[in-house]
């Protein structure tokens, strides 16, 4: 089966009734974590963005704690994971301020974990790419966001 594509979907949506529409939304959540995930931003956290970012850094600092760190690589792996749920977030608002603010928040978690990135080439190139990233999306904000989320980018390459 070939999916349709946005503008085809969009059409037929427009012409279902919203009890139909209801049950259409609900059969999805069923059946995937992450349509779920998204419906739960949609209807209860897109309103307050900014509680929903610290509820992230909540969690974010949760992870962190959680990570095993007796070896590099249990750290890689713990990393990563937190680096894809972080992206998985960021992407179910549409808001650019929203990834820059949870990239920035874990390059801080991961520049102030201990035992030290530096010292393994793997989490040093994690975190410079994560940097790189934050300044390619930056560049695309107004000139005053640009502006605020340069001196925090400053302030944490500066630890």
């Amino acid at each position: 089966m070939k999916a349709s594509t946005v503008v085809q979907l969009k059409k037929e949506l427009e012409t279902l009734n919203p009890e139909h529409l209801k049950e259409l939304c609900l059969r999805l959540a069923r059946f995937k974590l992450e349509n779920k995930e998204l419906l739960t931003y949609l209807l209860f956290e897109s309103e307050d963005e900014s509680h929903y970012i610290e509820g992230i850094k909540e969690e974010v600092d949760r992870l962190f704690v959680e990570i095993n760190t007796k070896s590099y690589f249990y750290i890689k792996k713990s990393v990563r994971k937190i680096l894809r749920l972080l992206k998985k977030y960021a992407r179910y608002s549409t808001k650019k301020e929203t990834e820059i603010e949870l990239l920035l928040y874990y390059c801080y978690k991961l520049k102030t974990l201990k035992p030290s990135i530096n010292n393994n080439v793997t989490l040093t190139n994690i975190y410079l790419k994560q940097i790189e990233n934050i300044e390619k999306k930056i560049i695309k904000l107004h000139e005053d966001l640009q502006y605020d989320f340069n001196t925090q980018l400053n302030d944490l390459t500066e630890l």
